[in-house]
């Protein structure tokens, strides 16, 4: 939680907050404070991740436009750059768009689980109540689309495409909530950050499970032993951020050696970061109470500096208050969708639309099974898994959303983007079922979610009979 850096805040640089409490003790005592103080962090996220799909539709874009343009053929040359590296142990050469896809998103994937840990801890799966009916939509929106997408592969050998379409892009999905401003409710932002964190639970284990190749037991065995490692060293309270990244990068490689993927390395260590900070509120509120009132004294005798040291000093403490857990998603959040993941949408988004492809792909199983998985499958799971719980009295929906709202969200989470892509890369090694997979990502989720948000408009309140 982030009350104390809130109530910081509030004292110190705000002098006109109403009905505010006689002191710090009484502010974390107050219900209102802790709200928004447990809201902070959620709401962080959501704007980061409705900005970042700006910055990863636009770096979608600009890899499409380049790649077919006269200039396509510097694309492919630029991401096919061998890049090699040794460090004694090991030694790794790869081509660049490998190294993104399997260095770059393992930060990415570190930074959903961690997105992950803190929806079991203190979010909307932290408890069954809260849990239950995001959890059961998201079951229908994995099951239904690889079922769908089945039933145009089931019998061939893209049948091992069927993960490509159980992933929702939430930054995309989000991105087209915030068009909507104050047309929906905020709960249904938040349903559908719960329904996306359990998807993403579920697209982790597809990954680890059904698509790891040939595992080598002796790397993959110093691999669990380093992180068993890791693990003891955070127990025991180690903080030196440079000895941590020395450790996740020989994790990183010994993965990558096992033939696990070693993206999942980033969920991993997200899974051991300590979430409880070092300074409980009760010694914090204590220490601040003794700092406001020689800050109070500074600025009667109008010693600024003095004064300045103290909102240093509140600043440190505030800083420990913090658990480890957010303060690193806060720090490595904005880069994950500000950078990396552009730079994956850059290396993966290039494919070339002749009438060639698009004829072929228009008759290709692949592309109609991914198309038609995301935009049917998952409102047709979302949807009716919902349905199903609230009438047998499983879930509950939340305040103001009705089953119109959750219909239309089916349509979002049909927006498969980033994951999807990624899925699509290591499912297939024929590069054109790649491309046909990604022409029935880029399809879908365009229709999705200018559907999703044409319903949401013109939802309101009304109500499924």
């Amino acid at each position: 939680m982030q009350a104390p850096l809130f109530l910081r805040l509030q004292y110190f640089e705000t002098s006109c907050v109403k009905d505010k409490p006689e002191n710090i003790t009484e502010a974390i005592k107050q219900p209102a404070y802790i709200v928004r103080a447990i809201r902070a962090p959620i709401q962080s996220f959501i704007h980061t991740e409705e900005v970042g799909a700006i910055f990863l539709l636009g770096a979608a874009a600009f890899a499409m436009a380049w790649v077919n343009s006269p200039w396509s053929e510097s694309y492919f040359n630029f991401w096919h750059i061998d890049v090699s590296f040794d460090i004694h142990i090991f030694a790794i050469s790869k081509d660049l768009r490998h190294l993104v896809n399997d260095g770059l998103m393992a930060v990415f994937f570190f930074v959903v689980g961690l997105e992950i840990k803190r929806e079991l801890l203190h979010g909307e799966l932290s408890t069954v109540r809260k849990a239950a009916l995001p959890a059961i939509a998201a079951v229908g929106g994995m099951a239904m689309p690889a079922a769908v997408y089945l039933l145009f592969n089931g019998l061939d050998e893209t049948a091992v495409g069927w993960g490509i379409p159980m992933a929702t892009d939430i930054a995309f999905a989000l991105g087209v909530l915030a068009l909507l401003g104050k047309r929906i409710p905020t709960e249904l932002r938040v349903f559908l950050l719960g329904l996306a964190v359990v998807d993403d639970v579920g697209a982790i284990t597809v990954i680890a499970v059904f698509y790891t190749d040939s595992i080598h037991w002796l790397e993959l065995g110093l691999g669990i032993a380093v992180f068993a490692a890791i693990a003891l060293c955070v127990r025991v309270g180690i903080r030196s951020l440079g000895f941590y990244l020395i450790m996740c990068v020989l994790l990183w490689l010994l993965f990558l050696e096992s033939g696990v993927h070693a993206t999942l390395t980033g969920v991993l260590v997200a899974a051991i970061v300590p979430s409880r900070p070092d300074i409980q509120s009760k010694d914090y509120a204590a220490a601040v109470e003794n700092l406001l009132h020689d800050y109070k004294l500074a600025k009667a005798y109008g010693d600024e500096d003095k004064a300045e040291t103290i909102i240093e000093q509140v600043e440190k403490l505030s800083s420990g208050t913090e658990g480890p857990m957010e303060r690193i998603s806060s720090i490595v959040h904005p880069w994950v969708s500000f950078v990396v993941l552009p730079i994956f949408a850059l290396a993966n988004a290039g494919i070339v639309f002749t009438m060639d492809t698009l004829s072929e792909s228009v008759a290709s199983s692949v592309t109609l099974g991914v198309a038609m998985a995301l935009l049917l499958g998952n409102p047709i799971g979302i949807f009716g898994l919902t349905w199903l719980a609230v009438r047998l009295g499983v879930g509950q929906l939340p305040t103001s959303v009705t089953l119109w709202h959750v219909l239309s969200v089916g349509f979002l989470a049909g927006i498969g983007f980033t994951v999807s892509i990624f899925v699509s890369g290591i499912a297939f090694d024929d590069p054109q079922l790649v491309d046909e997979a990604k022409i029935g990502i880029f399809g879908a989720s365009l229709i999705a979610g200018i559907v999703g948000y044409f319903m949401l408009r013109f939802v309101g309140g009304t109500k499924l009979p």
